[in-house]
């Protein structure tokens, strides 16, 4: 397990100790924080297309009416 990982763990662990209100309060913060938002918000947008077909970029440049 790398530092990172081993990190995540430990970050993870004490979240699921954490009593609901206790957890709510932690996630409000979490989300009134402008850069942990926006993070969050990329990781969740990234999980919902991660197991989406692929284009190309030229075919994405296609549909958008770009010429490369």
């Amino acid at each position: 397990m790398s530092a990172i990982e081993a990190t995540a763990e430990v970050f993870i662990t004490a979240f699921k100790s954490l009593k609901p209100r206790q957890r709510e309060a932690v996630l409000e913060r979490m989300l009134e924080d402008e850069a942990i938002s926006a993070d969050i918000a990329d990781t969740l947008e990234l999980e919902a297309r991660r197991h989406q077909p692929r284009q190309s970029f030229r075919q994405v440049l296609k549909e958008l009416g770009i010429k490369a």
